[in-house]
């Protein structure tokens, strides 16, 4: 067995846990948080789950089981999703600093390193789990094993059995019991195992967690590849993968959404447009990087077959790489209008930023008027704090428009409790 130790942090439902916590009526009753445009399902409550409701069905065909069984669909709130996503990693912080954020609701976390200060890693698990519901109020369950592939193996158990009470410690299991947990589970559920793969192995008799981990890796490795191979070294134990405390910087940034209605002019088009640029280009000096060319792109709606069909896109390069959102709008509606035609109802706009290079080791232009650039710097980095401190788009390019009509929809959405001072929850 290795001598790492690492424990994932998973908040249940994670976007309906939420909700309820500025909104405790909530507790117990089934509910759902719908996609973009409210369109399916992708959070579903214990109680929806209990229903049948699949992950990604569509609204219009629960609506008549949720009138039966008094099923609540919120629209999603992605800046209050983020902002606790946030706040539950400030609260893991507190317990080890060697900490992985994985996802908007799952960080691992290497805890080998902090034991002394615990009786048992069950001891450290129910702190966790205790701590960050008082303080954030969202329930997490906690699976704690050698290896970070154990260690999702052993949340999957603590969410799916009750008698582990949100925490399961694989590290002082049994090898006998774990050995029995791993022939109950699905050979699917082991992480990086999607169902492509799964299908596969269960046509070659790996059925369970278990039968995957009587096959020799390297067999594996010849069968898909190395990161099967680790896979089958980290459920014998074998730590194979590590944490990884800093993300890479992505090496593409896309921004786009459906409308909430068809668009038919090339003002709306160029609002949404203008839009995703200003949201690309915030993430794109967030990782302090800049763009070397600009992929715009517009479509139709490939559902609505009775109707005139439309797709393009075009690559935009860029004279010098930029991370300024005006520099970059101006590219982008510049592609626009090359693409764009009338007689059309479109559905759906987005842009790439492609060719992405560190900012502070890019090669500069020997004609770059530097000057400029450093106001157009100064200009980006007070937007970019007035926007953080005061609210998203507060400052923003006039082609972003100020109704924007086409924009997603979204009948149901809470509030931003927790980023929006006007929007503050209020306690009687």
């Amino acid at each position: 067995m290795s001598s790492d130790l690492f424990a994932l942090v998973d908040v249940n439902n994670f976007y309906v846990s939420c909700e309820r916590v500025f909104a405790p009526q909530l507790e117990k009753v089934p509910m759902v948080v719908l996609s973009n445009n409210d369109g399916c399902a992708v959070a579903r409550s214990a109680e929806v789950k209990a229903l049948g409701v699949k992950m990604g069905t569509p609204w219009f065909q629960i609506k008549d089981l949720a009138k039966t069984h008094g099923v609540v669909a919120y629209s999603s709130n992605y800046t209050l999703y983020g902002d606790m996503s946030n706040r539950v990693v400030d609260v893991l912080r507190q317990f080890t600093p060697n900490l992985e954020v994985y996802s908007i609701d799952e960080s691992f976390l290497k805890i080998d390193t902090v034991m002394k200060h615990y009786t048992d890693p069950t001891h450290l698990g129910l702190s966790v789990k205790d701590r960050v519901k008082e303080w954030t109020g969202l329930p997490v369950c906690v699976g704690i094993a050698p290896t970070k592939t154990l260690a999702k193996f052993a949340n999957h158990l603590a969410k799916k059995y009750q008698q582990w009470q949100g925490v399961c410690d694989l590290s002082t299991m049994t090898k006998q019991d774990l050995h029995q947990w791993m022939t109950e589970v699905s050979v699917g559920e082991v992480w990086g195992i999607g169902q492509k793969i799964a299908k596969r192995l269960q046509v070659m008799g790996i059925k369970t967690v278990f039968d995957l981990l009587q096959v020799s890796p390297q067999v594996m490795r010849l069968q898909f590849g190395v990161v099967m191979e680790r896979l089958c070294y980290e459920l014998r134990g074998v730590s194979c993968l590590k944490l990884e405390e800093v993300s890479p910087p992505k090496q593409q940034i896309i921004a786009s959404r459906s409308f909430g209605k068809l668009v038919t002019s090339f003002n709306e088009l160029s609002e949404s447009v203008a839009t995703h640029i200003a949201r690309a280009a915030e993430k794109l000096r967030l990782q302090n990087s800049v763009t070397g060319a600009i992929t715009v792109f517009i479509q139709t709606n490939p559902f609505m077959r009775n109707e005139l069909q439309y797709a393009q896109s075009i690559v935009v390069p860029l004279p010098n790489p930029s991370d300024d959102s005006l520099e970059l709008t101006a590219a982008a509606m510049n592609g626009l209008s090359k693409i764009f035609k009338g007689g059309f109802r479109y559905k759906k706009a987005g842009v790439v930023l492609n060719l992405l290079a560190d900012k502070p080791v890019v090669q500069q232009s020997l004609f770059e008027d530097m000057e400029a650039k450093g106001q157009s710097a100064q200009l980006m980095k007070t937007m970019d704090e007035i926007n953080a401190r005061f609210g998203s788009n507060l400052i923003k390019s006039a082609a972003m428009g100020t109704k924007q009509a086409w924009a997603m929809r979204s009948d149901n959405r809470s509030p931003s409790y927790t980023t929006n001072w006007n929007q503050l929850p209020i306690a009687y």
